[in-house]
């Protein structure tokens, strides 16, 4: 069976974290012995990208640029030992946040030039798109309320900022919807695990 990468994205509180937990013995029991599956995040899947998440969650003064090339540096140290190598076992990658992410915060939340995003991107992923990007999508008001006394840099952003990064999500999904499906995250976590494997199935991974 050939690897797979499947992304999680979403706004803060979305449940990704949690639905990658559920989803990963699901889908280890659907590919059985053909792989592994291997859950990971962006930023901090790596050791560097361990430091890298510490600075970009929790350190100061970080400017708009500097933010994104901190969010490509880890991508490609990701993908390069990571990612790529476990596709190449025929493993399958859950991965928390990968370039839409970047295309929904920098882009539209910042308002960083979409070129420009462009361009790292390309040089980060060297190519490598995900087989399919689930978006969980709660209204900004409910994921930030699940977020109560969590607070990071980025999530103490205003809730205009959550909003223009909820748009751009909304825009990546209209623009590619093979590739990126919308889930309903406002449902109950069984619930929302079921629109999952519904999205999974649907693609005819076997």
């Amino acid at each position: 069976m050939t690897g797979r990468l499947i992304v999680f994205e979403g706004g803060e509180g979305a449940g990704k974290t949690t639905q990658i937990q559920r989803s990963q013995p699901w889908l280890a029991q659907k590919i059985g012995k053909q792989g592994a599956v291997i859950p990971t995040r962006e930023p901090g899947g790596t050791a560097l990208g361990q430091q890298l998440r510490t600075l970009l969650l929790h350190g100061d003064s970080i400017v708009e640029r500097a933010e994104l090339l901190l969010f490509a540096a880890d991508r490609a140290q990701h993908i390069d030992t990571v990612i790529r190598p476990a596709l190449a076992r025929g493993d399958w990658v859950l991965c928390d946040r990968f370039t839409d992410s970047t295309w929904a915060y920098q882009g539209a939340g910042r308002g960083l030039d979409r070129g420009l995003i462009a361009q790292l991107n390309a040089i980060a992923t060297g190519g490598l798109t995900p087989d399919l990007t689930l978006w969980l999508d709660v209204p900004v008001e409910v994921g930030l309320g699940r977020r109560s006394g969590r607070g990071d840099r980025i999530e103490a952003a205003d809730r205009a900022f959550h909003e223009r990064v909820r748009d751009g999500f909304a825009q990546l999904a209209a623009a590619e919807p093979e590739r990126m499906v919308r889930i309903e995250a406002t449902a109950s976590v069984d619930q929302v695990q079921q629109q999952i494997q519904e999205a999974i199935a649907a693609k005819g991974f076997w």
